[in-house]
């Protein structure tokens, strides 16, 4: 299938599950980084990966940013009712949720911590991250919270998709330049919120708040379904997104995290068209049929992992540090990064064979089917689950 776009280079789109392998590369680096984020702040630092991924809480956001990528890509020109992506989106994100939550409860109560039922339950309704209370937040499972976020998320995705703006080139560079214009007005509006639980919520954790980040992601998501090459290629997106990341170590140490202006909330919001950038690039290559070095066969693997790892790596950091505590030393740090890693990274892998693959493939089975139509045939998988910032 190609797509046709008057005064564009038609672009091919690649046949298979993992369309845009390089997107799916890139999801295990986003994982990568808040897993080393949860790792310096929970375990102890390494010197030079620490600096770096002090703020890869940031990694939210190239998911929501992502996932609206995706879905505006995938659904462009489909039919499909309401009902029939809701069970989609449903299948693919709560079994996983549901496993890891009861992982997660089972892990506190054998650790001898209290668990709330209501934020357990807010969670599996996904809707733990409307309500502006830490307990509730961080809920059966502290990295579940943004699948509360991407459930607003897919509620508004056919709303979006039907209003002209999104539907025309010019209405979409307006939304692009009001979307950016937005995530900084968000982020100087912290000035105006009562630091501490009030402040992170709004500003993190709030739905509302993070729908400028998947808007952005839906309408380069379109732009690129319809022929538009980004301004910067793939490897000068990734620059800007490294480079933004050592922005912040130096800002971190002029300006406290509990100002309002400092780098923890600019971090993941400031970070929003640098991620849609990459995004659009990323996938602009595939389809223009470059090798990224994004989209091996390990890399594939790797990134269909992701989403379990998000809601794994918390678990098994919290029962190292409660069995053997924080280790001293950058020698031992490093090892403790290594075993987290590689044992997260494995439950991962049996949870996405195990679990998450084969209940999603079984959910959608049941569900009903989609007209053939125009547009894209089949449904690219991917991830836009994220992690508790701290």
């Amino acid at each position: 299938m190609r797509h046709n776009v008057p005064g564009s280079r038609a672009l091919a789109v690649p046949s298979g599950r993992d369309r845009l392998p390089s997107l799916t590369g890139l999801r295990f680096w986003a994982a990568l980084l808040v897993v080393a984020y949860h790792l310096s702040r929970q375990v102890g630092q390494i010197p030079g990966a620490s600096e770096l991924a002090w703020y890869g809480r940031s990694g939210v956001t190239f998911f929501f940013v992502l996932s609206g990528f995706v879905l505006a890509w995938t659904y462009d020109g489909r039919q499909v009712p309401a009902k029939v992506f809701l069970r989609r989106r449903f299948a693919r994100v709560w079994p996983l949720l549901a496993v890891t939550t009861a992982l997660s409860v089972g892990v506190w109560l054998a650790l001898g911590k209290a668990v709330s039922a209501k934020a357990v339950a807010a969670t599996l309704l996904l809707v733990n991250a409307w309500i502006p209370d830490r307990v509730m937040l961080q809920g059966g499972n502290p990295a579940a919270w943004s699948l509360s976020d991407e459930a607003w998320f897919y509620l508004v995705f056919p709303v979006l998709m039907a209003l002209p703006a999104v539907r025309s080139g010019r209405g979409r560079r307006r939304i692009w330049v009001a979307a950016c214009a937005g995530v900084v007005l968000v982020w100087l509006s912290g000035a105006l919120i009562a630091a501490g639980v009030p402040r992170v919520w709004a500003l993190d954790y709030l739905p509302l708040t993070r729908t400028l980040q998947f808007l952005l992601g839906v309408v380069a998501g379109l732009a690129v379904a319809r022929g538009w090459r980004p301004p910067i290629g793939l490897w000068s997106a990734v620059a800007l997104v490294v480079g933004w990341h050592l922005v912040l170590i130096p800002w971190s140490e002029a300006v406290p995290d509990a100002l309002w202006y400092g780098p923890y909330h600019a971090s993941h919001l400031l970070s929003t068209p640098l991620f849609a950038l990459l995004v659009a690039a990323a996938a602009h290559a595939d389809l223009s049929g470059r090798k990224t070095g994004l989209g091996g066969r390990w890399s594939i693997h790797l990134g269909h992992w992701s989403f379990a790892w998000y809601l794994i790596h918390e678990i098994v950091i919290r029962v190292w540090v409660a069995r053997h505590g924080r280790p001293e030393g950058v020698p031992d740090t490093a090892v403790v990064w290594l075993v987290v890693i590689v044992v997260s990274l494995a439950l991962s892998a049996c949870a996405y064979r195990w679990v998450e693959h084969p209940l999603e493939r079984r959910l959608r089975g049941n569900g009903p089917g989609v007209p053939s139509g125009g547009g894209h045939t089949g449904d690219v998988r991917h991830t836009a689950e994220a992690v508790r910032p701290n």
